[in-house]
């Protein structure tokens, strides 16, 4: 009767364990069935991309003006060391590193005592000289301007008189010996008053000379005294150091107390108004460079601001290493915003522009050094790579890639790539 009832347990208890067992997997059913369905939403979600919107714009073509582009440093217009002519201490100092200087104002200044001496002895010794050519003149009755003749020496004039008179008594006495109305002796006597006579004017002719040559050895030497002292006053002025040229002080080495020497510069003047500017042009590029040309500089100072110039000269001669030609341009620096010695981009604008294709630079993603777009065409993104040039303003030019009228995208490109639906 026990194994009976025994029985009759152990089978209440199979059945109610299978019939959980069935009921676990009735429910594992149900799951795996409401996850299949799940999966296979998301599956259709993922083959199924949304729509993105953009915005586009057409690819433009346009003539573009061209520019070479070189790169080179910025140098002032003029620079100058400026040394003193004399040797001196230096007494004042009166500009400093970044002054702005203009032509002939002080910028050391030398002590000048002993410039001052020699300006007065130089000057002293030029009175004396002035009063030695006055007693010279005065010895042979010369007055200051008057030419020089010697018979109008008092001595030479008094002897040309009796030498006169002399020979016109021979003369009548020649006459008179003919008739018989002198002697002969008296004739004689007649002729050697006149040689006595016409040596005497000879030595006088002669000491008139030689007082005029010591007149003119007077005026020699008033001629050196006034050289010397207008040396002297040059050497004065030297003990102001002078600004060759307008312009700012780039470098002063004087210190005051400091003696000096023609030998060493005392500061450096640079003109920065307009600044020059080197640069390499390609062989091929040569015929369409011109004096007179304009062109623009670009600083990383200043990198949203350009300076215009102008081609300024051009070397006669290309370099045979490196087959480009030497150009020069000058730059308005009139606001001073640019430094010489700085890094700068120059840019020559061509005479003839070319044609270009534009789009707005906003469309272009550059990553890697890669630049692309997307070009949009039937409702689909189509992703392309470009090369690109100069911009204008907020286009840039595309060489390859993008064709003129096309359509490319200019929002949305974070969510773009090729082939993806687009809504306009």
């Amino acid at each position: 009767m026990r194994n009976k009832m025994f029985s009759q347990r152990n089978l209440k208890l199979a059945a109610l364990l299978l019939l959980l067992i069935a009921a676990g997997i009735f429910v594992s059913s149900c799951r795996g069935s409401r996850a299949n369905v799940r999966n296979e939403e998301t599956a259709n979600a993922t083959t199924t991309p949304a729509v993105v919107d953009v915005t586009t714009a057409a690819a433009i073509k346009r003539d573009l003006p061209r520019f070479f582009e070189a790169t080179g440093s910025l140098a002032g217009d003029q620079q100058t060391d400026v040394a003193p002519q004399t040797a001196g201490k230096v007494v004042a100092v009166g500009v400093d590193i970044g002054s702005f200087v203009r032509r002939g104002q002080m910028l050391v200044k030398l002590d000048d005592a002993e410039l001052k001496l020699r300006v007065d002895q130089a000057a002293a010794q030029l009175e004396q000289t002035k009063a030695a050519v006055r007693q010279a003149e005065e010895k042979i009755g010369l007055r200051s301007g008057q030419a020089f003749d010697p018979n109008r020496v008092a001595e030479v004039a008094a002897a040309k008189v009796a030498l006169d008179l002399a020979q016109k008594n021979l003369v009548r006495a020649d006459k008179l010996i003919e008739s018989g109305d002198v002697s002969r002796s008296f004739y004689d006597e007649q002729r050697a008053r006149r040689d006595q006579l016409k040596e005497q004017y000879d030595v006088a002719l002669a000491q008139a000379r030689q007082n005029y040559a010591a007149v003119d050895v007077a005026r020699t030497n008033v001629a050196n005294a006034q050289a010397a002292l207008g040396l002297a006053r040059k050497s004065l002025s030297y003990s102001i150091i002078p600004a060759p040229i307008d312009g700012f002080v780039a470098e002063r080495t004087a210190d005051l107390g400091e003696y000096v020497s023609p030998q060493q510069k005392v500061a450096t003047i640079v003109r920065t108004n307009p600044l020059r500017i080197r640069i390499d042009i390609p062989e091929q590029a040569i015929p369409e460079v011109k004096v007179g040309q304009s062109v623009s500089v670009t600083t990383s100072a200043w990198p949203d601001k350009s300076f215009a110039g102008r081609v300024a000269r051009i070397a006669p001669n290309v370099s045979a290493t490196s087959r480009t030609l030497n150009v020069e341009a000058e730059i308005d620096n009139s606001g001073g915003a640019l430094k010489p010695g700085q890094f700068a981009t120059v840019k020559i604008l061509q005479e003839r522009p070319e044609p270009a294709v534009l789009i707005p630079a906003r469309a272009v993603v550059s990553e890697a050094g890669v630049n692309r777009v997307f070009v949009i065409k039937n409702g689909h993104a189509e992703q392309r790579l470009v090369q690109t040039g100069q911009k204008e303003g907020d286009l840039i030019e595309v060489k390859t890639g993008v064709a003129a009228d096309e359509q490319v995208a200019t929002s949305g490109l974070e969510r773009l790539s090729d082939g993806v639906a687009v809504k306009q």
